[in-house]
């Protein structure tokens, strides 16, 4: 809503040039009982804030996007026949795993680097991102999931993102990460699953997945209760096509072999409360 509470104007943020804020790749077994979504996949950015004022070189660091996760992605997605939906825009425009009106759901500044085309937004600025990038893409991810559930098809969520190698100093010393929140079932197995490889793999590392810091996992995993669980792969093992194409099979492997283990350990039911 605008600042005085009236209704968004009808004038589009997005012009008809401006590319699609979802992506959908995959899809090839409609029953398969994965369903791929990608937050940050995309550099894009509409057409009306130009460059946001950051330059080229900084909007391709991790600040901009998820580095080598679309092809990660894409690659898992023909291997599988899963669906994939990914999200097209920056995360500097804003970040669509953040609910809106979070503080970090449209950055002023990013590891260090200033958005000039965030500075001093308005509420009914930010409203317009939200109405046409965020909504779309979460829109699109509930409609599939009801549609799953309506025709009868079992669904684990997988979130996939890659992250930074070093932060702050530190170098990062794992080759994944795993996150999961009030029903880590899912995770575990996964964790199980990549440490066999001889991975070193983070458990809710780099980052910690709750309840206010999230948002894709907690509204379409835990909300439905369906088996979920978020992906991190370092960034530098999946930025030339080689690596994602060697993420992407791994995955292809592990995936489906959680699968059955969660079926050997749950059941086949649609996930509950972790107790």
């Amino acid at each position: 809503m605008s600042d005085n509470n009236s209704p968004l104007p009808p004038a589009s943020f997005l012009t008809p040039e401006d590319p699609s804020p979802v992506l959908v790749h995959g899809g090839t077994d409609p029953r398969s009982p994965l369903l791929l979504v990608s937050d940050h996949a995309g550099q894009a950015i509409p057409s009306v804030l130009g460059d946001l004022g950051v330059s080229e070189d900084e909007r391709a660091r991790h600040i901009g996007w998820d580095i080598g996760i679309d092809g990660v992605g894409r690659k898992l997605a023909a291997l599988t026949g899963a669906l994939l939906i990914e999200q097209g825009y920056s995360r500097l425009v804003i970040d669509c795993n953040r609910a809106p009106g979070h503080q970090t759901a449209i950055v002023t500044v990013s590891d260090g680097t200033p958005v000039p085309a965030n500075q001093n937004l308005s509420v009914t600025a930010a409203a317009l991102r939200t109405r046409e990038i965020f909504d779309p893409y979460h829109t699109r991810i509930g409609e599939e999931l009801d549609r799953r559930e309506e025709v009868g098809i079992e669904t684990f969520l997988v979130a996939l993102h890659s992250f930074t190698p070093e932060m702050q100093n530190f170098r990062r010393p794992w080759h994944c990460g795993v996150l999961h929140n009030h029903d880590p079932r899912f995770g575990r197995i996964i964790i199980s699953c990549l440490s066999e490889e001889g991975l070193t793999v983070g458990d809710n590392e780099p980052y910690e997945l709750t309840d206010t810091s999230d948002y894709t996992v907690p509204v379409h995993g835990e909300r439905r209760r369906i088996p979920h669980v978020e992906i991190e792969i370092r960034q530098d093992l999946i930025t030339a096509e080689n690596g994602q194409q060697e993420w992407a099979e791994r995955l292809a492997r592990i995936l489906p072999e959680a699968i059955r283990r969660y079926h050997e350990q749950y059941g086949s039911h649609p996930a509950t409360e972790a107790e």
